[in-house]
């Protein structure tokens, strides 16, 4: 009886496991905005991220970057300026599922609503003062959920929410950001919403912002600036 329950008992144990394995199985994460498949190997130009370099050729220079104690130029309309060092720019961030930026402030300066497709992302003021928020998705009522910063202080903006950081001081700020991904992504709202190339319809817009066609054409035609 006792070994007739131990069977039962490591049979169960057994199907667990499985289908344990089953559940917590997924296709990896995406480190890009798309990767088509082709059949032929030969017409490929990347892979989900980036060719592996030959362990033999490594050295201590794939792993090291210099620069971010540069301050961006913030003359630009937004008066911020992001320096983003991703698998782009250091390529031992390949597979480690990190990248960092430095973010610069002219007073009054604004880093406008974006979002990361790939990353939550983690900010620490070393000068200034910021108004930071994120907005929720529609299953949280886009909820808006806002912090002043000052230096020393950190936010951490959940993956994919829309963002901000606005220098509510009069000096300038300097901001460093943790991000979850070797190439996190970017996309600037406004950019993208009046700056597609080609144009979204005038009907979709219309429509999505309930307004006329005059003040989504005067937003078309506007210059976005990108400040990555």
């Amino acid at each position: 009886m006792v070994k007739m329950e131990l069977h039962q008992l490591l049979v169960i144990v057994a199907i667990l496991a499985i289908s344990s394995s089953f559940v917590t199985a997924s296709d990896p994460s995406p480190l890009q905005d798309f990767c088509v498949a082709v059949n032929n190997p030969g017409d490929g130009l990347f892979v989900n991220g980036k060719f592996c370099k030959n362990p033999n050729m490594v050295n201590a220079d794939d792993f090291f970057f210099y620069g971010l104690q540069n301050p961006g130029n913030t003359s630009n309309p937004l008066g911020s300026k992001v320096t983003l060092v991703t698998v782009d720019q250091l390529a031992g961030l390949n597979t480690l599922g990190i990248s960092i930026a430095r973010i610069d402030f002219a007073p009054y300066g604004l880093n406008p609503p974006h979002t990361h497709p790939r990353a939550s992302e983690i900010l620490l003021v070393l000068e200034g003062t910021l108004y930071v928020g994120f907005v929720a998705s529609n299953q949280n009522n886009n909820t808006l959920f806002t912090k002043v910063l000052n230096k020393g202080d950190v936010f951490v903006f959940p993956e994919g929410m829309i963002h901000f950081q606005l220098n509510v001081g009069k000096t300038d700020a300097i901001a460093f950001v943790g991000l979850s991904s070797q190439n996190p992504g970017v996309i600037t709202i406004a950019n993208a919403v009046f700056g597609s190339k080609p144009p979204i319809s005038l009907d979709v817009l219309t429509k999505a912002f309930q307004v006329d066609k005059d003040v989504i054409q005067y937003l078309q035609s506007q210059f976005w600036y990108d400040n990555n």
